[in-house]
């Protein structure tokens, strides 16, 4: 990863370009999964952890338009000195532009963004939130097409191609969130 890019400024960038504070949890929270997936696979966690972090920090400058989603913001990651790597990442877990995810961070980054949402809604119809929040439970809603019913499930199952199977890699995203859970207000 080149050592320009860091979470201090990738911070600033989103403080000045999302407004929304649920989409900057979101982003939280897919930064706190990445580290957590890199540290299970061996892999480089500030660089998983700041493509997580940067994923979706176009969202708001593009207003929801999915075919420029992605794609500026790769452009605002490599400005901020993200790797090629990161910003392929970034660029490709936006499904709209046909872009294959060719490595681990590019498909961890593709199962680790909808399920950081499914978490967020499972936790949020907890009394205790977080702290109480169990993979048994999360399992449950994950089997409930309702609930939370924007989360991909088919894109969540990707995690299979990092090598985790579900119950694994939600037992690891609990837990990452869990470790943040005062950022997110969880």
């Amino acid at each position: 990863m080149s050592t320009k890019a860091n979470r201090k400024e990738a911070l600033d960038s989103i403080q000045a370009n999302v407004q929304d504070k649920n989409m900057v949890k979101h982003m939280l929270a897919t930064e706190a999964i990445m580290r957590a997936l890199a540290k299970k696979l061996g892999e480089d966690e500030e660089e998983w952890g700041l493509t997580g972090l940067l994923h979706d920090i176009d969202i708001e400058l593009v207003e929801g338009d999915m075919s420029s989603h992605s794609k500026l913001g790769a452009d605002i990651a490599r400005e901020l000195g993200a790797s090629e790597a990161m910003a392929h990442a970034i660029l490709c877990h936006n499904e709209a532009h046909g872009i294959p995810r060719e490595t681990k961070l590019d498909k961890a980054l593709f199962c680790a963004d909808p399920l950081s949402g499914l978490i967020t809604a499972a936790a949020l119809v907890r009394p205790d939130k977080l702290s109480g929040l169990t993979t048994k439970s999360v399992m449950k809603r994950f089997k409930e097409k309702r609930f939370a019913a924007g989360v991909n499930r088919e894109q969540v199952l990707s995690c299979q191609e990092v090598g985790l199977e579900l119950e694994e890699f939600i037992t690891l995203a609990i837990e990452a969130m869990k470790g943040i859970a005062s950022e997110l207000e969880l």
